[in-house]
């Protein structure tokens, strides 16, 4: 068995891009979500070590001494931080000339020939889910009975093996609380909207939908919805709850963890049973009689991508969403006292300057007790980019320049009707209207006397998200 390091790379600083991001970029506060894509095969291949640069603020001189006890190193990549994650490989590589370098993310499963010819020091690239295919890699077989990988043969040409199958039977995976327990700081991991500490669990993969922006689903995990058994979901849970004593909320990061309503209710009621709190994405169509249960079974929160208060814009991303059902699905989610965080994007394909309006409009209708503004991402493998591609609205094909030189969020559509400069400019005036008026203040303030034992961090948050619309305000939106 090859000494394996599983290696979220050094990267802009506070960059939550890693192996569990929906969305890389930095985001407006300190925000860090769990590596549970690289942590999945690390529990797979013995006596590996995981590592995630970013929220333990590793440098790359920090992880070069890595190279030389290591015989394979397994980085995580995605568009955004591809030059630089290259450099890490060729630093690695130069440090350990034996090295076995291999790349994974949606970023290599899409274009794996292109990231493959970057440089020489990447050995092979892993496509589709990567689990199984790097424990054998790991196993020392040869990369050419290795399905689901594109490597160099002996004469440099690059060989791509026959694609792997699709996992179906999702328990044959191991728990990666144990990895999390090894090589993690529950600590170092912050989200705004979640409580802290928190714990970051998938029990599936998949998404039904068919939206066109989405990254997982169109590159690595495909659009069935793929679960592990509940009693398998709550013995981990059960584990992670014995592991991590400090964890106050455990997160299902499903991409929709209530497409199965049925399977979601189990779960909640065998939460409830062990006492755990926990939250999760959702779509914004759920029941009420299932909010209900889940309610009444510990649930706290839901992360719902309501994206856009224009339907049409949502026709044509495929969002398959009704904004009044919609509307009906945050005023039952307020009667019950369901926390809600809304995210929204603007720029997508439809966008207009009055439909950014009506968005904000519709954002402070449904009054999310958070949101989280992006703007259109059209990452290479999705629809989105290839419709971007078609249209002429991407003058970058390359992804990098999706980020700026901090990794903040950059506007890389752009519209004859609507320039990208004015769709990044939008982000900041939505912020602004949604959080500065006289309600949302007064619901903030109330919840930091009601909570203060959270009042130190909103403080520090709140900080944190003044200065970036200040940086904002002083960058030009041109970068």
């Amino acid at each position: 068995m090859m000494r394996t390091l599983f290696l979220h790379p050094p990267s802009y600083e506070g960059f939550d891009g890693g192996a569990g991001a929906r969305y890389q970029a930095k985001r407006e506060i300190r925000s860090f979500w769990y590596p549970t894509w690289l942590a999945q095969p690390a529990a797979i291949v013995p006596g590996s070590l995981l590592v995630d640069a970013p929220p333990a603020g590793l440098s790359l001189a920090d992880v070069m001494p890595l190279a030389r006890r290591h015989d394979l190193a397994v980085l995580h990549t995605s568009s955004p931080t591809f030059a630089g994650d290259v450099k890490v490989a060729e630093a690695l590589k130069a440090e350990n000339p034996s090295l076995l370098v291999g790349l994974v993310g949606p970023k290599v499963a899409v274009e794996p020939e292109r990231s493959l010819l970057t440089s020489a020091a990447i050995g092979f690239v892993a496509r589709e889910e990567f689990d199984f295919t790097i424990a054998e890699v790991a196993q020392e077989r040869p990369l050419a009975s290795i399905d689901g990988i594109s490597y160099r043969d002996h004469r440099g040409q690059v060989v791509h093996n026959a694609d792997r199958e699709t996992l179906a039977d999702m328990d044959r995976l191991p728990f990666v609380t144990p990895v999390y327990k090894r090589d993690l700081r529950p600590e170092d991991y912050y989200i705004g909207y979640l409580m802290h500490p928190y714990l970051s669990l998938y029990t599936g993969r998949g998404c039904r939908s068919r939206c066109t922006f989405c990254l997982w689903p169109q590159t690595v995990g495909g659009h069935r919805y793929r679960t592990r058994s509940v009693a398998n979901v709550l013995a981990e849970a059960a584990l992670g709850q014995r592991l991590f004593p400090q964890v106050k909320e455990l997160f299902f990061d499903d991409d929709t963890f209530t497409d199965d309503r049925p399977r979601a209710e189990a779960i909640a009621r065998g939460l409830a049973r062990l006492g755990i709190t926990w939250s999760c994405n959702a779509k914004a169509n759920v029941p009420r009689e299932t909010l209900a249960v889940l309610r009444d079974n510990g649930l706290r929160l839901l992360l719902v991508g309501y994206e856009s208060g224009n339907q049409q814009v949502l026709n044509n991303i495929k969002k398959g969403l009704r904004i009044d059902r919609a509307r009906r699905f945050a005023s039952d989610c307020r009667d019950l006292g369901i926390t809600v965080h809304g995210t929204f994007i603007l720029g997508l394909p439809g966008e207009t300057r009055e439909t950014i309006q009506e968005t904000i409009r519709f954002a402070r209708e449904v009054n999310p007790h958070t949101i989280q503004v992006s703007v259109a991402a059209p990452y290479p493998g999705t629809e989105l980019y290839q419709r971007a591609m078609e249209n002429g609205w991407l003058a970058d094909q390359d992804g990098a320049a999706l980020v700026s030189e901090g990794g903040t969020q950059l506007a890389a559509l752009s519209y004859p009707h609507l320039a990208h400069t004015e769709i990044l400019e939008s982000v900041d005036a939505f912020y602004k209207r949604f959080y500065f008026r006289a309600g949302k203040l007064a619901e903030m303030s109330a919840e930091l006397i009601r909570r203060p034992d959270t009042a130190a961090r909103r403080l520090r948050e709140g900080a944190e998200f003044m200065r970036f619309l200040g940086r904002r305000t002083r960058t030009p939106a041109t970068q």
